[in-house]
């Protein structure tokens, strides 16, 4: 039996971006179609098949040790933007002003998926869920742009709506509207053990 099982849940692409120069400018900028490689969407400033460990892995290793990348995407939920947005007291959000990569349309609790899910586009792309993107201080700047005073709002009220960062193990073309599969770890939660005293 397969290590991963297809659902018959599924998502369409709604959105598509990537920062070319996060130095510059963490908004992401938009696209009708993406070529996702090993490294992520070409010309992603967050892409690469590494990165420098960030303030999120410090129990594991010290900042800036060079570490497997599996945070070469942004993964949001459409519908949870409208609530988050709701939640700042403000109209919408655009995806760009939050640095996203691609929204989904059509699969409920994204930022909830089990870490090494799959979904899989029509064409064979395949991105990997790493784990919950927890939401950051970050995009205030460019959320304030459209809604002065509210960008700081941005964190608190994305709170378990902020969705996944994913890495990529199959490379190919993501389009918008294109349908992505959701497949899951056919495996149970773990259950942890009590501790064993010697």
């Amino acid at each position: 039996m397969p290590a991963l099982k297809p659902t018959s849940f599924s998502a369409h692409i709604t959105w598509l971006g990537y920062v070319p120069d996060r130095a510059a400018s963490l908004r992401s900028t938009p696209l009708n179609e993406a070529f996702i490689g090993f490294g992520g969407i070409e010309g992603e400033d967050h892409g690469g098949l590494t990165r420098l460990s960030c303030g999120r892995v410090t129990a594991l290793y010290p900042r800036n040790t060079t570490i497997r990348n599996t945070r070469q995407l942004s993964v949001v939920s459409a519908e949870d933007l409208p609530i988050v947005a709701k939640t700042m007291g403000i109209d919408a959000i655009d995806p760009a002003d939050i640095g996203a990569s691609i929204v989904l349309e059509g699969l409920a609790n994204v930022t909830h998926l089990p870490p090494s899910s799959r979904l899989q586009a029509p064409g064979g792309a395949t991105i990997v869920v790493d784990m919950e993107n927890r939401p950051c201080t970050l995009p205030a700047p460019y959320l304030d742009e459209a809604n002065p005073g509210k960008g700081a709002l941005f964190r608190a009220a994305a709170k378990g709506r902020r969705g996944v960062t994913a890495w990529v193990e199959r490379e190919g073309l993501l389009k918008l509207g294109d349908e992505m599969r959701l497949f899951i770890p056919d495996q149970p939660a773990w259950p942890p053990l009590a501790e064993t005293r010697l």
